[in-house]
């Protein structure tokens, strides 16, 4: 079986790239990335590249088709991956994470792929009341980002057939040790902020609800959907990805991680303004149709993953949010020395 990952430079890519290998040994993993976070590895263990068949470098707005010769099944994991991001350059948001997503679709059912499977978000269900979001409810996207993914979502639909199984599986937000770590994310934010300094910020009042899903659980979901089968749940399949005791208020995930490092100290930014991204998420279909690949990684755990992962690599860097820990600060080094345009695509200096 041959399967190609985009974005495997990325946070949840050396995940995927690792259960793939794991679990399917003979397969041939081919890897294609911009490379923007290519310097950005946080594991003492080497490059996480060094699992694959093979590393592309290309930027999907300019797919090179001929990667896809002989592919089996997509992995599309490349996006613009935060809200920050995708509010500083909304429209490339789009062009990468909408229109050329469906036009690499397009072209992986042309040559041959049976199985896209797409990393989507809860994020779409944007402000929402108090009862968990299933797949049915409606969706509200607050951001670029967001919206991007209800866009492509909606795009795929009419690709999906017998022969070209589309899965939009949509992911709780992401936490957890990863090979090529990032920061600009609640929870990773708070444990590195006890590591560095036995102090959190919630920048927020803490009030709002997450859902939150392990690095090493996305894996485990995407290995379960590059083999699932038309029969369960159709031709397209969008589906919540995470499991009811992941939803958290995020004042609560703060006490879970000052409880996991003795003392430290949690700040609430209480004159902030409310946070409109607040919902909380039903994971019964999930439950349902994967049951040998539920999530398995709990809070304290990941907890304890990144706290040890950061200590490993002696981090202690309190102002880590001005770091490379944080997307946006790398594109915008990146951008500073010319590298990059601001259409992100790299220059010829």
């Amino acid at each position: 079986m041959k399967i190609l990952v985009t974005g495997n430079m990325g946070y949840v890519g050396p995940s995927v790239i690792k259960q793939l290998r794991r679990t399917r040994p003979e397969a041939h993993l081919a890897g294609l990335d911009i490379a923007y976070y290519g310097n950005c590895v946080s594991s003492t263990g080497g490059m996480p590249e060094r699992l694959l068949n093979v590393q592309h470098f290309a930027d999907i707005r300019r797919f090179p088709e001929a990667v896809l010769e002989g592919v089996d099944a997509v992995v599309h994991l490349a996006a613009i991956s935060n809200d920050p991001i995708g509010n500083r350059f909304e429209e490339v948001t789009l062009d990468i994470n909408h229109r050329a997503s469906v036009d690499l679709a397009k072209k992986a059912k042309g040559t041959g792929a049976k199985a896209f499977v797409f990393a989507s978000s809860c994020s779409m269900y944007g402000t929402a009341d108090d009862n968990p979001r299933t797949e049915n409810s409606p969706l509200n996207p607050l951001t670029a980002y967001a919206r991007s993914k209800v866009f492509t979502e909606r795009d795929l639909v009419g690709l999906a057939s017998a022969d070209f199984r589309v899965t939009a599986l949509r992911f709780s937000t992401a936490c957890g040790w990863s090979d090529r770590l990032r920061l600009d994310l609640v929870l990773n934010d708070f444990v590195a902020g006890a590591v560095a300094s036995r102090r959190i910020s919630i920048l927020s009042d803490g009030t709002p609800w997450r859902p939150l899903i392990d690095v090493a659980d996305m894996a485990r979901a995407i290995d379960w959907a590059v083999s699932r089968e038309a029969s369960t749940g159709g031709p397209f399949l969008a589906v919540n990805v995470g499991h009811d005791e992941g939803n958290y208020q995020v004042k609560d995930l703060a006490a879970a991680v000052a409880r996991a490092i003795p003392g430290t100290v949690v700040s609430i930014n209480k004159d902030a303004q409310p946070d409109k991204r607040s919902y909380r998420v039903n994971f019964d279909l999930y439950r349902k149709i994967a049951p040998s690949h539920l999530p398995v990684v709990g809070l304290d755990e990941s907890i304890r993953g990144i706290r040890e992962g950061l200590e490993a690599t002696g981090f202690r860097d309190a102002e880590f949010r001005r770091s490379a820990y944080m997307r946006l600060n790398v594109l915008d080094d990146l951008r500073r020395k010319g590298l990059l345009n601001d259409q992100l695509r790299w220059t010829d200096r």
